[in-house]
């Protein structure tokens, strides 16, 4: 199945779109035509990286630069802070910090700061603070290599049928924080390049069939696999606050990602769907040095729809894109300067990995060579903890790869099933957004026989594609062979995360499962367990909320391919639609409620442990009930896999009016 449509054909289309313009074009696209290639991020089929030698050797004496993460000097103190900020019988209620305050209140002191680049000093490093709690630290290879007792090597990547090959360097060991600092500084983030984030898109199944037009029971204005931002106005009532002229306006909001993208196409795509929005609403920071050249391999389809999608949601408000290397360290940067800047009400972000990938414990499972030394989810953490406490909304993509986030990339038979969640969703300080599937009659035609499948969804589900399997049958395959497993919403329970306090006594929160062990069958001999999850652990549960993400009932985004240019993908999903979509519904109701949210969890778990959450004409939810994300299924209420439910976005704007969180 083509799923990519020129503009012409579009236009001429009974989609409901209009013409392509190039509005916006005045937006500096062609400054990325001088960029270097961006790695490509990585996949299944990416090949096992060859160790070629000393980077001092093949580098010479070039400088690095790493983040080190330094601890809060009173953690407990910002926690209890950030309970109070979210009590609405505190006298402390709504009342947050500036980035100035946070510092003072809780960051390590410049003292502390200057006594720590004082130190590193003696090795040849030089040190500035590049945000309240992380710190840019700047050497040569073998400075580092002495100061953090590594061996710095370059490793070779070869190229992939689907992209290109390149190198990186990492520390062949753990390193060492220096002791002398270690009372200060929790980790050095940045001495592995290795790209590692993987974006939560999926495009529609197309193994031996291709599909055929279907009338669906959604009331949208285009056919699923055809939708805009206008449908899902339609579907969570959002258009109600659009009438009322509330467009975003006065709001900003931001998208933390790891791949550039066509600013113009962006723009083409808000005409087209009949959006007026500013010619310069649209600002690109480059962190770390920015992203590269925009590029179908490093991801620039995710970097584009999280812009379309957050922008045309909330058509008046400002976007401020940050984007950075693929790297742990350029991840981490980018959320520090989103957090730092504090010009945006609300961040997303669609990019993640398996939680326990960014765990000190479990580093040699992805990569022997990982540059941390304690879990990057703790400097995460503080970080997304420092945007509470300032009242800035968070929200990030579940994952595709449904119960078994971690399999996404290493598919059965290959390594054994465990159920696992992504970071940084399961992370405590964020919303995490989940998917479902849109109700209506899907036909497939099988091109060996030319048979017609028919699929009939009676009603709103969560996102697997457990339907597909009569397709699977027909075409003699599996359903791992078939590639609909694993496949969904992610969802699912936290092995590092205890379950925040806004979960805690709600009926559906569930823990972890037991039996659940990371073993790789191929790549070792005998097979390796890497790690045994522990079994019945009280977790954070993800996703928080849910909204269409299956691309068989999926979006359309306008997007210029470095293979083939400009033109319409059709059939697009992945829980990478539903973070940015959020953080526009944030923009409106910031706007309606004329302030700032903060962490959104807060009300939403209050709203959904009150009186008739789901019945009656003011619900703010939609339960989902049907369907399952390949283990956790719905239910009348909270699950691991639709979490409260979809938003109806009118009536939860009125609820946080009429009463304030």
């Amino acid at each position: 199945m083509n799923n990519r449509l020129s503009a012409a054909a579009l236009v001429m289309s009974a989609f409901g779109l209009l013409a392509v313009t190039s509005a916006g074009a005045a937006v500096s696209d062609g400054a990325t035509s001088a960029l270097k290639t961006a790695p490509p991020y990585p996949t299944k089929d990416t090949a096992v990286p060859r160790d070629i030698g000393l980077l001092s050797d093949l580098e010479g004496s070039r400088p690095l630069t790493v983040t080190l993460a330094l601890k809060l000097k009173d953690e407990a103190g910002a926690e209890a802070l950030f309970s109070k900020l979210y009590d609405k019988t505190s006298p402390s209620f709504h009342q947050f910090l500036t980035p100035d305050e946070f510092k003072t209140k809780f960051a390590q002191s410049d003292a502390a700061v200057a006594d720590v680049a004082a130190k590193l000093a003696k090795y040849g490093l030089s040190t500035t603070r590049s945000g309240a709690n992380t710190l840019s630290v700047t050497g040569s290879s073998a400075a580092f290599e002495r100061a953090f007792e590594v061996s710095l090597h370059v490793y070779q990547v070869d190229a992939s049928a689907t992209s290109g090959g390149y190198q990186y360097h990492a520390p062949n060991s753990e390193p060492k924080v220096p002791t002398e600092v270690g009372d200060v500084v929790d980790s050095v983030i940045g001495l592995s390049t290795r790209p590692k984030y993987v974006p939560q898109l999926k495009r529609a199944f197309t193994k031996g069939v291709k599909r055929e037009p279907a009338k669906a029971s959604t009331g949208t204005g285009n056919q699923p696999g055809f939708l805009t931002v206008t449908d899902f106005d339609s579907l969570y009532n959002v258009t109600p606050l659009l009438d009322k002229g509330i467009t975003g306006k006065g709001r900003t909001l931001a998208i933390v990602t790891l791949a550039n993208f066509t600013v113009s196409d962006a723009y083409a795509y808000w005409s087209a769907v009949g959006l007026k929005v500013a010619s310069n609403r649209v600002s690109v920071v480059a962190v770390d040095g920015g992203a590269g050249a925009p590029s179908d391999a490093s991801g620039s389809d995710e970097t584009t729809l999280d812009v379309e999608q957050s922008g045309g949601v909330a058509p008046g408000a400002q976007i401020i894109v940050y984007q950075a290397p693929n790297t742990s360290q350029a991840f981490l940067d980018a959320f520090v300067h989103a957090v730092e800047d504090d010009k945006a009400q609300s961040i997303s972000v669609s990019w993640g990995e398996w939680e326990w990938f960014d765990n000190l414990a479990n580093s040699p499972v992805v990569d022997p060579f990982t540059g941390e030394t304690v879990s990057t989810l703790k400097a995460y953490t503080e970080v997304f903890l420092q945007a509470a406490l300032q009242g800035q909304s968070m929200f990030a993509a579940a994952g595709d790869a449904g119960a078994y986030d971690v399999n996404r990339g290493n598919p059965p038979p290959d390594f054994s099933l465990v159920l696992s969640v992504d970071d940084p969703a399961a992370n405590p300080y964020i919303t995490a957004a989940g998917g479902t599937t849109l109700p209506g009659t899907q036909i497939y035609e099988i091109y060996a026989t030319g048979q017609l499948v028919t699929v009939n969804i009676p009603k709103e589900r969560i996102w697997s594609w457990d339907y597909l399997l009569p397709l699977c049958d027909d075409l003699d395959l599996d359903p791992f062979a078939c590639g609909i497993f694993p496949v969904g919403g992610g969802g699912g329970v936290s092995v590092y995360f205890p379950v925040p306090f806004y979960q805690q006594g709600l009926s559906g929160i569930q823990k972890s499962q037991p039996d659940q062990s990371f073993v790789d069958y191929v790549d070792t001999i005998p097979p390796t367990d890497y790690f045994d999850l522990p079994a019945h652990y009280a977790g954070r549960n993800v996703p928080d909320v849910s909204a269409n993400a299956d691309p068989e009932t999926g979006y359309v985004i306008y997007y210029t391919s470095d293979q083939s240019g400009f033109g319409i993908d059709t059939f697009i999903g992945g829980t990478s639609f539903v973070a940015p979509q959020l953080n526009g519904v944030t923009a409106l109701l910031g706007q309606f409620e004329n302030g700032r949210l903060g962490l959104l969890n807060v009300p939403l778990y209050e709203l959904a442990k009150g009186k008739s959450p789901y019945s009656g004409k003011s619900a703010p939810f939609n339960v989902i009930t049907n369907g399952n994300n390949d283990f956790y299924t719905g239910r009348n209420g909270y699950s691991p896999a639709a979490g409260i439910g979809t938003l109806n976005v009118y009536n939860l704007a009125e609820a946080l009016k009429s009463t304030p969180y």
